[in-house]
């Protein structure tokens, strides 16, 4: 029964008592090909022995000190990121939403730092950022919004891979301090902009010496074929934040900033209990060993492609089929038409898929998936889209 926890989620009628890869098993030891990863979070599926062996020597050795003391596994995990990414400082935290928190304080820190009155952010429309009160209002949904009134200020919204509308705020206002973008919206529908799109944004943001900041929630971790989407530009962000995939599951976030951005941050300016402790930094340590060791970034790149290839295959005679597209594993089918009972109709099937923007079939499997595996959900998904419209 859950009727002591609070309503804020439609939960399907299944839950999951164990996992193994790619694999979950529900109360009932019914058997579910997990092709959503918990929302981009279990990169390297569920139960992953080496990250299993991390989480519990480190449980067994200390858990939590807090930020009042120095922590050798933060800096350990911190050096790691600095070296993926290219950046030069972290902050850790323990979601998504509050690495964009982090982000947003940066961006107004530095905005005051060449005496602006009041500090704005420029955020796109269908994007996602969080919700809390600051990062629900850079979201670019009236939906996450609705009844949260009086939203936070200082964020102006254009739409996404639309330079010329930023370059028309630019003309028009001397408040701006940061853009913040995903490079790939993910829960906007999985839209991905042109090729040229970040790297005119860094151009954008050097002409007016403002900070280019992407939120890499979603799409970091490897989960497009690089590291961070934005390494499939020529763009590289002042900041960059990160959550989900890193822990696997455990929760750990973290906001990396280089040059001028790495510097705004001060004792006394930001701070976390929770966030950095040692169980989650031995965790995220031991994904990103993992992600190495098994060539999941390359696995993702290689096998996104070859999905992309099937469901083209496949779905090539069906009428009301808008677009498939994607990057690594971070595919989007787009139907002419709400779908979201594909979610439950899948469910039955023994699949875990997502509906995002009321009519696009959003897929995320781990980056762990076999060629096999990959043809798998390509047909059962394209037989669920088949049957749904009809054809």
């Amino acid at each position: 029964m859950a009727e002591h926890v609070m309503s804020t989620y439609n939960r399907l009628p299944v839950q999951f008592e164990r996992g193994e890869g790619i694999w979950l098993w529900d109360s009932e030891n019914r058997q579910y090909l997990d092709a959503l990863s918990g929302i981009a979070v279990c990169g390297l599926g569920h139960a992953h022995p080496a990250v299993t062996r991390a989480i519990a020597e480190q449980a067994g050795k200390l858990v939590h000190t807090s930020n009042l003391y120095g922590i050798a596994l933060q800096e350990q995990l911190a050096d790691r990121l600095c070296e993926l990414s290219g950046m030069d400082r972290v902050f850790f935290s323990n979601s998504g939403a509050e690495s964009n928190e982090a982000a947003i304080k940066i961006a107004r820190l530095f905005g005051h730092s060449k005496n602006i009155d009041n500090p704005a952010i420029i955020v796109m429309e269908n994007s996602f950022h969080g919700r809390t009160l600051a990062t629900l209002t850079a979201t670019g949904n009236r939906k996450v919004q609705a009844g949260f009134e009086p939203l936070v200020q200082g964020f102006i919204r254009v739409p996404y891979n639309d330079l010329e509308a930023i370059r028309t705020v630019a003309a028009n206002s001397q408040s701006v301090a940061a853009i913040l973008l995903e490079p790939i919206q993910g829960e906007g529908g999985i839209n991905i902009p042109d090729t040229t799109y970040l790297d005119g944004i860094r151009a954008i943001c050097d002409d007016n010496d403002w900070l280019m900041m992407l939120d890499e929630i979603q799409t970091g971790m490897g989960r497009t074929g690089k590291w961070f989407a934005y390494q499939h530009s020529h763009a590289s962000p002042d900041v960059t934040t990160l959550a989900k995939a890193l822990g696997n599951g455990v929760p750990v976030g973290a906001c990396l900033a280089r040059g001028k951005a790495a510097e705004m941050m001060q004792p006394g300016s930001h701070g976390t209990t929770f966030g950095g402790n040692p169980l989650a930094c031995r965790a995220a340590i031991a994904v990103l060993d993992s992600l190495e060791q098994q060539q999941c970034v390359a696995n993702a790149e290689k096998l996104g492609a070859h999905m992309l290839t099937g469901f083209s295959a496949a779905l090539a005679d069906v009428e009301g089929i808008n677009e498939i597209r994607g990057q690594g594993l971070m595919i989007g089918i787009e139907l002419d038409r709400p779908c979201g009972e594909l979610v439950q109709k899948a469910v039955t099937q023994g699949l875990l898929i997502n509906v995002t923007a009321d009519r696009v079939v959003r897929l995320l499997p781990p980056l762990i998936l076999t060629d096999k595996q990959a043809d798998m959900i390509v047909e059962q998904v394209s037989n669920l889209i088949r049957e749904f419209i009809g054809q």
